[in-house]
Protein backbone atom coordinates (compact mmCIF):
# COMPACT_ATOMS: atom_id res chain seq x y z
CA UNK A 1 0.00 0.00 0.00
CA UNK A 2 1.28 3.63 -1.21
CA UNK A 3 0.38 6.14 1.12
CA UNK A 4 0.04 9.20 -1.11
CA UNK A 5 0.56 13.01 0.31
CA UNK A 6 -1.59 14.16 3.03
CA UNK A 7 -4.31 16.38 1.84
CA UNK A 8 -3.55 20.05 1.99
CA UNK A 9 -4.58 22.14 5.13
CA UNK A 10 -7.48 24.20 4.71
CA UNK A 11 -7.53 27.90 5.89
CA UNK A 12 -9.92 27.32 8.72
CA UNK A 13 -8.10 24.58 10.18
CA UNK A 14 -4.94 26.24 11.11
CA UNK A 15 -4.77 27.64 14.29
CA UNK A 16 -4.48 31.57 15.43
CA UNK A 17 -2.64 33.47 17.88
CA UNK A 18 -2.66 36.50 18.92
CA UNK A 19 0.04 39.10 19.75
CA UNK A 20 -1.17 39.41 23.35
CA UNK A 21 1.25 41.56 25.87
CA UNK A 22 2.15 41.44 29.39
CA UNK A 23 -0.65 42.67 30.84
CA UNK A 24 -3.26 41.23 28.92
CA UNK A 25 -2.05 37.70 29.83
CA UNK A 26 -1.73 39.18 33.41
CA UNK A 27 -5.10 40.22 32.85
CA UNK A 28 -6.38 36.97 31.57
CA UNK A 29 -5.11 34.56 33.97
CA UNK A 30 -6.17 36.74 36.89
CA UNK A 31 -9.69 36.25 35.32
CA UNK A 32 -8.82 32.24 34.72
CA UNK A 33 -7.64 31.65 38.34
CA UNK A 34 -7.75 34.72 40.64
CA UNK A 35 -7.09 32.77 44.11
CA UNK A 36 -3.17 32.68 42.67
CA UNK A 37 -2.54 36.68 42.75
CA UNK A 38 -4.40 37.25 45.77
CA UNK A 39 -2.57 34.41 47.55
CA UNK A 40 0.40 36.23 46.10
CA UNK A 41 -0.55 39.13 47.74
CA UNK A 42 -1.51 37.91 51.23
CA UNK A 43 1.89 35.95 51.40
CA UNK A 44 3.54 39.46 51.04
CA UNK A 45 1.31 40.87 53.19
CA UNK A 46 1.71 38.44 56.04
CA UNK A 47 5.77 38.86 55.01
CA UNK A 48 5.71 42.35 55.46
CA UNK A 49 3.39 42.70 58.54
CA UNK A 50 6.31 39.82 59.80
CA UNK A 51 9.32 42.16 58.94
CA UNK A 52 8.06 44.80 60.65
CA UNK A 53 6.99 43.40 63.55
CA UNK A 54 11.17 41.61 63.58
CA UNK A 55 12.05 45.11 63.58
CA UNK A 56 10.24 46.38 66.55
CA UNK A 57 10.98 43.78 68.30
CA UNK A 58 7.69 41.90 68.36
CA UNK A 59 9.01 38.65 68.41
CA UNK A 60 5.96 36.49 69.30
CA UNK A 61 3.87 38.10 66.80
CA UNK A 62 7.00 37.77 64.10
CA UNK A 63 7.01 34.21 64.74
CA UNK A 64 3.26 33.88 64.43
CA UNK A 65 3.32 35.76 61.17
CA UNK A 66 6.06 33.81 59.24
CA UNK A 67 3.80 30.88 60.53
CA UNK A 68 0.96 32.71 58.54
CA UNK A 69 3.34 33.26 56.04
CA UNK A 70 3.90 29.35 54.95
CA UNK A 71 0.27 28.92 55.31
CA UNK A 72 -0.24 31.35 52.62
CA UNK A 73 2.55 30.34 50.58
CA UNK A 74 1.13 27.10 50.84
CA UNK A 75 -2.34 27.72 49.85
CA UNK A 76 -1.14 30.00 46.68
CA UNK A 77 0.35 26.54 45.65
CA UNK A 78 -2.62 24.69 46.31
CA UNK A 79 -4.42 27.23 44.23
CA UNK A 80 -1.95 27.39 41.02
CA UNK A 81 -2.69 23.06 41.28
CA UNK A 82 -6.10 23.20 41.87
CA UNK A 83 -6.27 25.98 38.28
CA UNK A 84 -4.27 23.65 36.45
CA UNK A 85 -6.35 20.38 37.62
CA UNK A 86 -9.45 22.73 36.45
CA UNK A 87 -7.86 23.77 33.19
CA UNK A 88 -7.06 20.08 32.09
CA UNK A 89 -10.59 18.87 32.97
CA UNK A 90 -11.53 21.80 31.23
CA UNK A 91 -9.91 21.12 28.17
CA UNK A 92 -11.29 17.44 27.77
Amino acid sequence: MAAGPPPPFEPGELPTFTDEGFTEKFLRKTRENPLVPLGCLCTVGVLAYGIICFKKGYTRRSQLMMRARVIAQGLTIASVVGGMVATTVKSR
